[in-house]
């Protein structure tokens, strides 16, 4: 018999995406306390099919596959990047598959927007609601608004339409950067992602006979089965070898193998898979907190999530590599007195044209690890950057970076960068950077 608890939460996994839910609205639904229903939520919340979204409320969402969980919701984005929701609310729990920067003219950006793409494009009205019509979400950058009557259609399609005071490099590179950290998350597949959930386990209580086993068997051609005591706690596995030689009468608490290994759904598939080959185990018990059955995995299971990890498509090149990328090797000097040069793209600019703040700080941290590099090998992490003054610079202007190294330790590096564009100083920043040794 399911607890109050899992019933609410079978309740609420089987309301429509997209629908509202309160407490006092679960509650009522539940013949529960408002109390027990918040628990409810939250649990559900942290299961990822619910989701609280500012001066929205709580909706039921589309929980992620992990397979796909590179994509993120609109709402999602919504925070990444500070933004103020400006129409079409109700469609912050759907997926974006890609983004699209709108640096371009009209009629080649709608070529590449597509359905459930986020357009990220500056002050252009027209833009906004040719993007909403094509299925499209918006994401203004700059801290521009939008016209009145895209944000009726906004709220008509259902398709958020969202503004940012962050400049367009600024913006890709924040969600680039979520979604990479969606990736890396996504290479820990926990076994509550791949689990065969109570519902469709079949298990024996102890009080079951033998005869019991052989209806399973018969029916699903399986030989293993978790047993369980009358509160769902976990006392035993049975199999086929257990079984085998006995009257259909004998009580399987007489046959069970008492105390099995079990794991918690937050465990790594990659330890279960490990649990299961040293132990020589087929099915693993599942369980929560106080030891009930919540469900099983099959070593098929743990083998299929593995191969999937290894078939992942990765992320290409990120923000941040397009612009390392332009960094050139003008002339190496003496030791840890290399000048770079880089040419300044158009995804490289602002709203206004000239060469985003985030650029430049991705130019300055690069240019610092270049030449660390030639003094100690390993990792690099930027302890605190002061960027003096940026002056504007126009794209398709050349840049000069001259990185100085003012002292270097066995464990930290301060480095002076100067950037010049046609032989004026444009921009001057001061790094304190920790290194790190790859053992």
């Amino acid at each position: 018999m399911a607890t109050k608890h899992e019933q609410i939460l079978q309740h609420i996994d089987e309301l429509p995406i997209g629908e509202k839910i309160s407490v006092r609205q679960i509650a009522k639904a539940m013949n529960v306390s408002e109390g027990t229903a918040y628990r409810a939520i939250k649990d559900a919340e942290n299961k990822g099919y619910v989701s609280t979204i500012e001066r929205v409320g709580t909706i039921r969402i589309e929980r992620k596959k992990k397979e796909n969980i590179e994509k993120l919701t609109f709402a999602e984005v919504v925070n990444i990047v500070d933004g103020q929701v400006l129409g079409g609310r109700a469609g912050l729990h759907k997926t974006l598959n890609k983004f699209v920067i709108g640096a371009m003219k009209l009629e080649a950006m709608m070529r590449y927007t597509e359905a459930g793409n986020l357009l990220i494009v500056g002050n252009r009205t027209k833009a906004h609601e040719l993007a909403l019509k094509a299925g499209a979400a918006v994401l203004i950058t700059g801290g521009f608004d939008s016209e009145e009557h895209v944000k009726k259609l906004a709220d008509e399609l259902q398709m958020p339409v969202i503004s940012t005071s962050y400049d367009t490099f600024t913006v890709a590179t924040m969600i680039n950067r979520a979604i990479y950290d969606q990736l890396i998350k996504k290479e820990i597949i926990l076994v509550e992602d791949i689990l065969t959930s109570l519902s469709n386990t079949r298990y024996l209580y102890t009080t079951d006979k033998a005869a019991q086993w052989h209806e399973f068997n018969q029916e699903t051609q399986h030989s293993r089965y978790p047993v369980v005591d009358q509160n769902m706690k976990i006392q035993g596995i049975v199999t086929a070898k257990d079984i085998v030689g006995h009257s259909p009468d004998l009580p399987i608490e007489k046959v069970m193998t008492k105390n099995p290994m079990s794991v918690s759904g937050k465990t790594s598939v990659a330890s279960a898979a490990h649990m299961m080959v040293w132990e020589g185990i087929e099915l693993l018990p599942v369980s929560d907190d106080s030891n009930r059955l919540q469900g099983i995995i099959s070593r098929q299971d743990v083998l299929k999530a593995l191969q999937m990890i290894q078939r992942q498509p990765q992320v290409g090149e990120t923000l941040d590599d397009i612009v390392t990328n332009q960094m050139i090797l003008m002339r190496g000097k003496a030791k840890g007195e290399d000048v770079f040069s880089c040419e300044v793209t158009p995804q490289m600019t602002n709203h206004i044209g000239t060469i985003s703040y985030g650029v430049f700080t991705t130019l300055v941290s690069e240019a610092a690890n270049r030449i660390l590099r030639g003094y100690k090998k390993g990792d690099l992490v930027v302890e605190n950057m002061t960027i003096y003054f940026l002056k504007p610079v126009q794209m398709e202007s050349n840049l000069e970076i001259y990185p100085k190294v003012l002292e270097v330790g066995r464990k930290f590096g301060k480095v002076d960068v100067e950037v010049f564009n046609e032989g004026i100083l444009v921009g001057k920043a001061m790094m304190m950077c920790q290194l790190i040794d790859r053992h």
